[in-house]
């Protein structure tokens, strides 16, 4: 089966590892003082010129500029897998109830996020700065509509949890309306998603509140979900390293230009997706196993790395850069080491 297929399982281990040290490394990063900062939910041209700045007169600072940029393109990488995984596991599933389904993988986000965020508020209140919930924004985050209220940048703490609110739409999304229908379906809502995005002001609050939901990460899971029904993947075998690293080259250029045009930046997720599924396939095998293991982790390193971040933060913040970025970056691995032990003992939901 899985020679029939684009990508294997170790494939999308690796793949990811590398979208989440993306994710971690760029959720440290763009909280720096520095020019660098992202285009994920508005496009700003400042942020465009802040990168020109960097890539015309590089510091000392450079990679941490570039993860601070492009590190949340790891995102789309997770949404993609996770519609080329869920085509793989439940595409040929006879009878797939709604209600068990939606409750099946809400509660396998939730263990997730209830030991992350229990953990997280016990760091967050014991250090500077403590984030002021409201009972009502507990209970949205937990239950995963927080993604839906207004101003969800000012509800959600720490950041990177509103990817959970996401992922629970799109699997609604793919069980009610791409669960066992065709292409033209899949094709459609990516072009629905991607006309209400583009009818957006680039800095308008409207779209940041659909990038905030399933209509922003549409294109990159319904992507996975093409790929995964593809069977004809005999291009994959006849393509060797060299051929995909020259691939990942002129992938990651077209994805820099895609950057400075509004337009072309609703579906770079889409090439950073592939650039990285390119880089993968042009690794060696002996670069594979840190991946892999990386990887094998990911779930707990998402729902820890924000507590390493506010402990190690204000060591960058003072001055000392990559000494705190090299702190945050053991500590994020040990946690998610421990917290991923921790996970693995909480009995698992059925379907």
């Amino acid at each position: 089966m899985e020679n029939n297929t684009w990508l294997s399982r170790a494939e999308c281990s690796a793949l990811r590892g590398i979208a989440i040290l993306a994710i971690m490394l760029h959720n440290f990063c763009h909280w720096l003082a520095i020019p660098a900062k992202e285009n994920e939910y508005l496009y700003r041209v400042s942020n465009n010129e802040g990168l020109i700045q960097i890539l015309t007169d590089p510091d000392a600072l450079l990679p941490v500029h570039l993860f601070s940029y492009f590190g949340h393109y790891g995102v789309p990488v997770f949404l993609f897998l996770s519609g080329y995984g869920l085509v793989m596991k439940y595409d040929h599933v006879p009878d797939l109830p709604v209600f068990r389904f939606v409750r099946y993988h809400y509660l396998k986000l939730l263990t997730m996020l209830f030991v992350g965020f229990a953990a997280f508020t016990l760091v967050d209140v014991a250090t500077p700065r403590p984030f002021h919930y409201t009972a009502g924004d507990i209970v949205a985050q937990l239950l995963m509509y927080i993604n839906l209220l207004p101003w969800p940048s000012r509800s959600i703490w720490p950041g990177p949890y509103w990817f959970f609110g996401l992922m629970i739409q799109l699997y609604i999304v793919y069980r009610l309306m791409i669960y066992r229908r065709g292409p033209a379906v899949v094709v459609g809502l990516v072009i629905v998603c991607w006309l209400l995005q583009a009818v957006c002001g680039p800095e308008d609050e409207a779209l940041r509140r659909l990038r905030y939901n399933c209509i922003g990460g549409m294109l990159p899971f319904c992507a996975g979900v093409l790929l995964g029904r593809s069977r004809n993947a005999v291009v994959v075998s006849s393509l060797c390293r060299w051929q995909w690293a020259l691939l990942c080259a002129a992938t990651v250029g077209v994805l820099l230009l895609m950057c400075f045009n509004f337009h072309t930046w609703l579906w770079a997720p889409l090439t950073a997706v592939a650039a990285t599924v390119f880089f993968v396939k042009a690794l060696p095998a002996g670069v594979l196993p840190p991946l892999l293991w990386v990887g094998g982790v990911s779930a707990a390193m998402f729902v820890t790395h924000p507590i390493a971040r506010k402990i190690f933060i204000p060591v960058s913040i003072r001055g000392d850069v990559y000494a705190g970025l090299l702190l945050y970056v053991i500590g994020a691995v040990a946690l998610a080491w421990l917290f991923a032990k921790v996970i693995g003992k909480i009995p698992k939901p059925r379907l």
